[in-house]
């Protein structure tokens, strides 16, 4: 079915097909790596409410969530490397085996001052999960644990993933016309 947003896509990047079955294996690793555990799942919004909502149902077993917000890009299309949290986790993490959920690990900026702040909070652990990778933008080291798929320096939106808010409701991930963000 076309959607009214396909026309700002150069390229369809990740199919929801590929999505899925992608999404299915990180689901596998985690319960491979979390038997006999309740691992805490903690989404950064807003990138990752559909990577995380996905990779949830498809976690068989014992799981909680909660949910970040933190500030770093504005309107723009790079991180500003100043990050501040919009809205905290509602759970204490004290002694919790913690997954971050994050769409896109890009320069790095945000996630390790993430993980800084709550790894002072004491978690049993604390792995990343991120859907996309883009190592060559990265200028901050970030130890990553389950990744969906490693992808070149492309604007992607689609899956959760947005330009200026809009996008987000594709349900593929796509690389966005130049034309689009460079106006």
């Amino acid at each position: 079915m076309e959607h009214m947003l396909d026309r700002d896509i150069e390229r369809v990047l990740f199919s929801q097909e590929e999505l899925r079955c992608r999404v299915g294996e990180i689901a596998r690793e985690i319960e491979r790596d979390y038997q006999g555990k309740e691992p805490l799942l903690v989404s950064v919004l807003r990138g990752s409410f559909v990577f995380m909502a996905d990779l949830v149902r498809s976690i068989n077993l014992p799981c909680t969530v909660d949910f970040m917000a933190v500030s770093s890009y504005g309107a723009g299309t790079a991180s500003s490397g100043q990050v501040k949290i919009v809205k905290d986790l509602s759970e204490h993490i004290e002694g919790k085996d913690v997954i971050v959920v994050e769409d896109i690990l890009d320069s790095g900026n945000t996630l390790n001052y993430l993980l800084k702040i709550l790894q002072a909070r004491h978690p049993a652990s604390i792995r990343l999960c991120t859907l996309l990778d883009k190592p060559s933008r990265r200028v901050k080291p970030v130890e990553l644990h389950y990744s969906g798929f490693s992808i070149p320096d492309y604007f992607v939106v689609g899956y959760g993933l947005d330009f200026a808010e809009r996008y987000r409701n594709l349900p593929y991930i796509g690389v966005l016309k130049p034309c689009v963000y460079e106006e």
